[in-house]
């Protein structure tokens, strides 16, 4: 393989490429651009344009695409070729200004939420760029926000980078009040750590449901399950390794910061780690990464699983989403330093996050809101459907110390120190990690668990910017008016913690007794997709987002239609998946396997053989009852699933299917897998968990 160095970013329209390429006036206007959010002039346009196209060409590339976040959940393309007829009948290949700045794809297909009607069908991809330009499969491709013909955000980049816009503007008046006058930007970073299941494409060719749904509706456990504890960091196996070394060099052509793998703790799953980046980047480049995971999955016979549940009785995949905030001049306002009780930025940053929580714990849920991260929610790898927040024991004791208007000296730094002298010694960290935590400190930036692994991270951070930009805002009108500064910061730190400390839990986020305390202490629990989405219709939710720009009521009410839209076509289609593999395969199945059964039995009746035929009756019983109860959940099923689609409201559709079409599936199966344990394999449709999660 070449070399990292030699290869990273080689197939990115990036920095250094931008220096050789462009001349010196274009490239410090855009590099100025860039770095402080401001907007390009369409004069400089062809020039970028000539560059980028002459580097694609040379790189192979023969079309160029604006590539775009819909709100499907995957990114969109429409190709172009460079080429240009001439009068003699040749071609040139040809870039423009125009052409770089604005696309024109047809919006009528794409989700809308009753913004548009069909047949209002124009919208506008408009070039992004703060996010490098890449080719992928011989397409230069550029990032792009998409928008309606009347304005309206149609995609996930449009509402994140104007949420990056809205806590810049708030966080600068807020560094201003400490005197950093040579700050030109805040940035929010995030490392999104992907997590994912690989499955023999063999094994996966035969479900059904893992083909349209993207998990297993039945399958019993095997004996052996994540119990042992055996696969997480474990020894990577041959295919998986060389899996994993084709994704690096994939990616890393692409640009993205890939750093770090492991097995985790389910089997057939594992982990992807990038280094940290702008927000904006960041969500770009994970999108890319779970395309090239699917891509390079394939090569080696693999595929790769991103929903959050695909297999029951084992650890779903979730993102977690690592948010931090940064300068441009390189401070990090979560960065507790070496005694955070003297750091007044951090304490401010840490008082505004905790209000922002606490009175936002509805967006942080709604932002996580889908029909597979419903499944995970609450399980034993994912934190509950409770928005908490994790401080650790050193900087819990620092704001009681603060709130209760007392000095602190700073957290001693402890040194471990195994019991063997050959094992140097090393700094204990000032948290300890809490898995079962939504949201934790983890030293110096704030990790949220909740997101699932399919989704983009887009949501996400727009909650996060908005929520925390908004209480910027609020600290920044008392600090900027206040006669002492001093004072009314220390005030601010104070009554902020004093009122929003409910949101502070250390403890089991999984036990019974926090979901009592929470209940208690006021705290949200929606439990799922229904509960939660509604919520982002409340006038306090809607005239948040106004203030700073980042999505109007309009946008607002059709995110909602969107996304319960979806949530009910997902179970649609996992239900009509479900029907059709138990009238096609499993109800077939018991019907011949208890057949072989009682003419096994009869045969040996008519031998005269004197035998203890118990546990043959006792097994035929079983699965006639399990057939005969599939068969009558099949039919309710098939009825209930018409009945919602008649449905007209958003809401009332996708509260019946998970009422009803959910337990109905849940219930069939129940007996399914009962099923499955006692049918002989070879009668059996479908590979089983074993196959699917040890056959690699």
């Amino acid at each position: 393989m070449d070399k990292v160095s030699e290869i990273f970013g080689s197939m990115v329209f990036n920095d250094s490429v931008m220096l050789e390429r462009l001349p010196e006036s274009t490239y410090k206007i855009l590099k100025t651009a860039i770095k402080e959010g401001k907007g390009i002039d369409s004069s400089i346009a062809d020039t970028v344009a000539s560059a980028m196209k002459d580097w694609a060409i040379e790189k192979g590339a023969t079309h160029y695409t604006h590539w775009f976040q819909p709100l499907t959940g995957i990114t969109a393309e429409k190709h172009d070729s460079f080429i240009s007829p001439t009068d003699d009948g040749h071609i040139i290949m040809e870039f423009s200004g125009k052409e770089l700045i604005k696309g024109e794809p047809d919006a009528s297909s794409f989700p809308s939420g009753g913004l548009r009607a069909t047949f209002e069908a124009r919208g506008y991809t408009a070039w992004d760029p703060s996010s490098y330009a890449f080719i992928k499969d011989d397409t230069l491709c550029i990032p792009t926000a998409f928008c309606s013909y009347s304005g309206e955000a149609l995609d996930q980049k449009t509402p994140l980078l104007r949420s990056m816009d809205a806590i810049n503007k708030q966080a600068l008046r807020i560094v201003k009040l400490f005197g950093m006058n040579d700050v030109k930007r805040v940035n929010t970073t995030v490392g999104p750590e992907q997590e994912y299941f690989l499955v023999d494409k063999a094994a996966y060719d035969k479900r059904p449901d893992l083909i349209y749904c993207g998990r297993t509706l039945i399958g019993a456990m095997p004996p052996k399950g994540q119990e042992m504890d055996d696969h997480y960091f474990g020894v990577l196996k041959p295919r998986i390794a060389a899996f994993m070394r084709e994704l690096d060099t994939e990616l890393w052509k692409l640009g993205v910061l890939a750093k770090t793998e492991h097995n985790e703790v389910a089997p057939a799953q594992h982990e992807l780690a990038p280094i940290y980046t702008t927000t904006n980047i960041a969500a770009d480049h994970n999108q890319l990464t779970m395309e090239i995971m699917k891509k390079t999955a394939l090569r080696h016979g693999l595929v790769c699983l991103l929903h959050e549940k695909p297999f029951d009785g084992v650890n779903g995949s979730g993102k977690h989403n690592n948010w931090s905030l940064s300068t441009d001049t390189g401070v990090n306002f979560l960065s507790p330093g070496k005694h955070p009780g003297d750091n007044q930025l951090f304490l401010l940053t840490l008082a505004a996050v905790i209000k922002a929580v606490d009175e936002h714990q509805d967006l942080l849920r709604i932002s996580v809101a889908t029909a597979g991260n419903d499944h995970r929610l609450g399980a034993n790898e994912a934190p509950p459907a409770i928005i908490s927040m994790f401080l650790g024991d050193d900087l819990a004791e620092l704001l009681y110390y603060v709130e209760n208007g007392m000095h602190h000296d700073g957290a001693k730094k402890i040194k471990m120190k195994l019991g063997a002298d050959i094992i140097p010694l090393f700094g204990k960290d000032n948290t300890d990690r809490n898995r079962t935590s939504p949201f934790a400190f983890t030293g110096n930036k704030f990790e949220f668990r909740m997101l699932g692994s399919a989704s983009s991270i887009s949501d996400t951070n727009v909650m996060l910017n908005t929520m925390v930009a908004d209480v910027f805002s609020e600290f920044a009108d008392r600090l900027e008016k206040a006669d002492d500064f001093d004072n009314e910061l220390h005030s601010i730190i104070k009554d902020t913690i004093s009122k929003h400390k409910r949101i502070i839990f250390n403890g089991d986020g999984y036990s019974d007794e926090w979901k009592a305390e929470a209940k208690k202490r006021g705290l949200l629990n929606l439990e799922s997709t229904v509960d939660a989405l509604p919520l982002l219709k409340t006038e306090k939710n809607i005239a948040m987002f106004e203030k700073h720009g980042v999505l109007s009521r309009a946008e607002i009410n059709s995110r909602v239609d969107i996304v319960l839209e979806n949530y009910s076509k997902i179970l649609h289609i996992e239900a009509l998946t479900l029907i059709e593999m138990m009238n096609r395969e499993v109800i077939p199945a018991i019907s011949e396997y208890t057949n072989r059964l009682c003419t096994g039995l009869i045969n040996k009746r008519s031998l005269g053989i004197k035998f203890d035929d118990l546990a043959d009756t006792e097994i035929i019983a079983r699965l006639s009852a399990a057939g005969t109860e599939i068969y009558k959940l099949t039919g309710d099923l098939k009825m209930t699933v018409m009945s919602a689609e008649k449905i007209p409201d958003m809401l009332e559709r996708a509260t019946k299917y998970h009422d009803e079409v959910l337990r109905l599936m849940n219930d069939i199966r129940k007996y399914s897998d009962s099923a499955e344990a006692v049918v002989s394999k070879d009668c059996w449709p479908y590979p089983n968990y074993g196959e699917l999660l040890f056959s690699i």
